[in-house]
């Protein structure tokens, strides 16, 4: 059902759904003490977590790796004024496991940039939240 305020919040499973349909989103975190916005390829693990693949010696690993960041996808259609966003909160972390290495690197999960030092980066989902707008005509 669509609140007053014209928007719909979706449960975790909604939210994961939704989120592996799209290829790309934002990692949100901190950079010198400020806020910072990156988009990046992603995937999420069969246990809803979000996987990134990037360069062990980044900035990036080096800001995230052992911290709490966000993560948001989203897809709208700007002539429908319809669409949905996600956003799931949890601690990122390099994956070290080589038995998890290797799984993930069976995953397909390229990173959009040439790496020479690929590492996998969890970002757990421990807290899941989504909301999607439509019109509310058209809502039950």
């Amino acid at each position: 059902m669509f609140h007053s305020d014209g928007f719909r919040a979706l449960d975790r499973r909604e939210c994961l759904y939704l989120m592996a349909k799209v290829p790309v989103g934002r990692i949100v975190y901190t950079r010198h003490a400020l806020p910072a916005v990156l988009p990046v390829n992603f995937s999420l693990d069969t246990d809803g977590s979000v996987l990134l693949r990037t360069s062990a010696s980044s900035d990036l690993v080096r800001a995230i790796n052992g911290v709490v960041v966000a993560f948001e996808a989203d897809e709208f259609d700007a002539e429908n004024r319809s669409g949905w966003s996600v956003v799931v909160t949890g601690r990122a972390g390099v994956v070290t496991d080589p038995a998890e290495q290797e799984r993930l690197s069976r995953t397909g999960l390229r990173s959009w940039m040439p790496l020479r030092d690929a590492v996998f980066v969890r970002i757990e989902s421990e807290m899941v939240t989504g909301r999607e707008i439509g019109d509310e005509r058209g809502a039950a």
